[in-house]
């Protein structure tokens, strides 16, 4: 068995002249969990199905332990798939449903009833074998299907979208145990979603697709950090994005002067400020700005600054106690260790 348990090279999947996936290259390691982030078309889903072998391949191949998939149907691959609508079966009971994977693998029921019970502990839901899948509530639902899918013990998890469904609070929440769950569970994981923090909350390693293509993939934090491009900038919700020339430690933009890292590349480049390096100071000490609106996001409030001398608004991060009003009139101050340059 390889370290890499999932490797595609080359996947290429096109619809007429369209491709939805264009060359695609990617590595799953064993027990890693990767989220696969794009917004609709971006070719995230049949990504998925690719791998799944839901969807045929025009060029590439996808191996699993090194094994080439080319002509293995889905039910000989050792994956689970999780769909977004959880598709559960409506006349069985959580029991029923969970078990489904288990019977059609010639599991006893002896060994069926033990493996239910082990996995609706897992999820948190105790003794509920014979309740109803019509009078569970959403989050109830995503837990079963969640229990259904590891029933098999699949050497790889698909998540499609598996929390979307669901009200920001509980997704919240939920994220948190599933990537505690898998991690006790040395699950491998490959999910694709569109929500950013969801993806960010659960991966080891976010790759962010745009038209068929993979525009970055990396950890996380490097990935949230240093944006690789303007596109995954705005993706990932950044939209202090300007063109900039940079020349020793400043960049010229709309803005003024930005500082940038040291050590930054020199000339036309794009230039991205994090909303936590545009700092709040007075008029007289930074970029003449009115303060359009404020939103308020838990520990901190997003504010959106209109500058005087024009150019696109700009958004600042601010503690809840120094938001200031709507109409007010500040200045912004910038700091280097908060930009990010965008070359294309």
């Amino acid at each position: 068995m390889t370290d890499q348990l999932l490797s595609l090279e080359g996947a290429t999947v096109r619809f007429g002249a369209r491709a939805a996936l264009d060359a695609v290259d990617l590595r799953v390691a064993a027990h890693e969990i990767v989220c696969v982030l794009g917004p609709s078309g971006s070719g995230k889903s049949t990504l998925l199905r690719v791998v799944a072998g839901l969807q045929g391949l025009d060029a590439g191949r996808v191996l699993l332990d090194g094994a080439d998939q080319s002509g293995v149907p889905v039910h000989r691959r050792g994956v689970g798939l999780m769909f977004q609508d959880h598709q559960l079966f409506p006349q069985r009971d959580v029991a029923g449903n969970v078990a489904f994977g288990l019977r059609m693998r010639g599991e006893g029921r002896s060994e069926q009833a033990r493996r239910v019970a082990e996995l609706l502990d897992l999820v948190g839901l105790p003794g509920a074998q014979r309740r109803a899948v019509a009078a569970l509530s959403g989050g109830e639902q995503q837990r079963v299907a969640l229990a259904r899918a590891l029933a098999p013990q699949p050497r790889l998890l698909m998540l499609d979208e598996p929390l979307g469904q669901l009200d920001r609070g509980l997704r919240e929440r939920l994220v948190v145990e599933l990537r505690q769950l898998f991690g006790r569970l040395g699950t491998t994981v490959l999910a694709v979603t569109h929500d950013q923090g969801e993806a960010f909350a659960l991966a080891d390693r976010v790759v962010v697709m745009s038209e068929g293509r993979i525009a970055q993939a990396g950890r996380a934090l490097d990935v949230w950090q240093r944006p690789a491009s303007e596109f995954v900038a705005r993706f990932l919700g950044f939209d202090n994005v300007v063109a900039a020339t940079v020349s020793g430690e400043a960049a010229d933009t709309v803005w003024g002067k930005i500082p940038v890292p040291a050590g930054a590349p020199q000339g036309e480049t794009g230039l991205l400020v994090r909303p936590a390096g545009v700092r709040l100071v007075p008029v007289a000490d930074g970029l003449p700005c009115t303060v359009l609106a404020r939103t308020f996001r838990g520990h901190h409030v997003a504010v959106r600054l209109r500058p005087a001398d024009g150019g696109p608004p700009l958004e600042a991060e601010v503690a809840l106690r120094d938001a200031p009003e709507e109409g007010a009139e500040v200045g912004a101050a910038f700091v280097a260790d908060e930009v990010v340059l965008l070359p294309e």
